[in-house]
């Protein structure tokens, strides 16, 4: 990138000018009380790959939703094929309509399926009188597609053994198959589960099509991407444009200032690790399992250690293999300095490893049941004999935790589904602490709860460690790592990118190693 500089204010419109494919200004969406989109603008020119960045909650994949016609925008205006039209106006018969085609990280295939079968049904089928498919005629149909798109498949392959690659081209040459010419393609981070060479595969193939007058707008968290690819940026941070301009325009610290708000470019300090005296408690050794390729840390007693990455990075891998909920591949695990390697969610239970799991409501909540019966489920064998539950023993050990934490109603006979999003948190987080008598995990402890809740919730964790616990953290909340841990490692595509010592590091030293794809040297 080059070391000039093109950012525009918040409230301003872009600056990007030219043959415009695409345009929306002004969008504003808001949730309840909250505002995803305050006035938000894109502008993308024909023919290019414009990569739209931003933080969690920037308002990016809203403004896809709008444009897509998932969400109706309370204001705004979206601009393509040359019509004007009101964003709240938008649906996806619309937008389809409209030639915009969007292909998003759950890619909508049928692994058990051909490719020909796959793009069959997602545009109808060709039929003979009787019903029948014309299976030569799709044949023809979808090889014709692929070899437009230089997809080296056939139409008769099945899409679950073809490689992640071009399993998403395949799904991208499905969108545009019907598409227009002057279709609008909108990826919303494609390459996140994807390896390394099989991300450039792809990067390489949208890079021609866009040489070959496709319009695409990539959404993305890499800066290598970025980089790669892009003709044109914009930067969302708070629901607003944050700055736009051509891909020379920008320095990788300018996109980085620019996506914290932070006024200075700082590198990453590792610094000395923080000194615990408590002993190691957990250790983990080239553990592989889910995402994660050869991890390795360390976690004492007393410490609060975070996992910074990306999705797919592997930080939820990571806690899923030492909460015992995900098979290891290779590696090893040593608890209190003795093999540990649980076979179950409750075999880790029982040597005082708790997890709070990431999506609350599918992984941790039983949401017909009342409140004490969501935390009681983890202190069975201290309420119940013989197999029966003492709602004397139960109501005595779940009105301790309420109140510790803060629980509310009062009551604990209230249907845990109509608890706000903090007070399901902190009661899914009571139950877990009691049963971490060694090792405590978080998965995105304060996803979708208030500030108020999100204090209170920090205010447990840190209780925890004093009490001699270890903690590990996984978050994509650079702010909530840098304030609630002792120190930070991490992951960039399975494997540990660097670690950080949290208090001593900027927002944007820890985008620059989660979002980087130039390896960084370990701590």
């Amino acid at each position: 990138m080059s070391h000039g500089v093109s950012s525009t204010p918040a409230s301003s419109a872009p600056v990007i000018t030219g043959d415009l494919a695409l345009e929306a200004a002004e969008v504003r969406m808001s949730f309840g009380g909250t505002a995803a989109l305050r006035g938000a603008h894109l502008r993308v020119r024909r023919g290019t790959v414009h990569a739209l960045l931003g933080g969690n909650g920037s308002g990016k994949s809203t403004l896809i939703k709008c444009i897509g016609g998932v969400y109706r925008a309370d204001a705004g205006s979206v601009t393509v094929g040359g019509g004007v039209h009101a964003a709240g106006s938008l649906t996806p018969a619309v937008a389809r309509h409209l030639g915009l085609r969007f292909v998003h990280q759950d890619l909508g295939l049928f692994d058990d399926r051909s490719v020909e079968e796959n793009f069959g049904l997602s545009q109808g089928y060709s039929t003979l009188p009787g019903g029948a498919v014309r299976r030569r005629a799709l044949h023809r149909r979808t090889a014709s597609t692929l070899e437009d798109f230089e997809l080296d498949v056939s139409p008769t392959d099945r899409v679950g053994d073809l490689r992640p690659s071009q399993r998403s081209l395949v799904a991208i040459a499905r969108a545009l198959a019907d598409a227009p010419k002057d279709a609008v393609l909108l990826l919303d981070e494609p390459t996140t589960a994807l390896a390394e060479n099989d991300a450039a595969e792809l990067l390489a193939a949208l890079r021609r099509r866009a040489d070959r007058g496709q319009t695409i707008v990539l959404v993305t968290h890499r800066f290598g991407e970025v980089e790669r690819v892009a003709d044109d940026v914009t930067v969302f941070r708070d629901g607003l444009t944050a700055a736009t301009g051509g891909i020379g325009q920008f320095t990788l610290e300018r996109l980085m200032q620019v996506m914290t708000g932070e006024a200075n470019v700082a590198a990453a300090d590792e610094g000395d690790r923080p000194a615990f005296d408590g002993p190691i408690v957990l250790r983990l050794r080239e553990l592989s399992g889910g995402a994660a390729r050869s991890v390795n840390a360390t976690v004492s007693a007393g410490e609060i250690v975070g996992l910074a990455g990306l999705s797919g990075s592997g930080r939820s891998s990571v806690l899923r293999a030492v909460a015992g909920a995900a098979p290891l591949r290779s590696g090893d695990m040593q608890l209190d300095g003795t093999a540990y390697r649980p076979t179950s969610a409750g075999a880790a239970l029982r040597r005082g490893v708790a997890l709070v799991p990431e999506n609350r409501l599918e992984d941790a909540a039983f949401l017909p049941l009342t409140v004490d019966e969501n935390i009681s489920v983890a202190l069975l064998d201290r309420v119940s004999r013989g197999g029966v539950v003492s709602r004397r023993r139960e109501a005595r050990a779940t009105a301790r935790l309420r109140a510790l934490f803060g629980v509310t109603p009062a009551h604990g006979h209230a249907v845990f589904s109509s608890l706000s999003g903090g007070n399901q948190q902190k009661a899914v987080l009571a139950r877990s602490v009691e049963r971490a008598t060694r090792v405590l995990l978080l998965d995105e402890p304060t996803q979708g709860v208030d500030v108020v809740a999100r204090r209170e919730i920090y205010q447990k964790i840190r209780a925890a460690a004093a009490a001699g616990i270890a903690v590990l953290v996984a978050s994509s909340d650079v702010d909530e790592l840098r304030e609630i841990t002792d120190r930070v490692i991490v992951l960039r595509r399975g494997r540990v990118a660097g670690e950080i010592v949290a208090e001593l590091s900027s927002a944007q030293a820890l985008t620059r190693l989660m979002m980087s794809d130039v390896e960084e040297a370990t701590a």
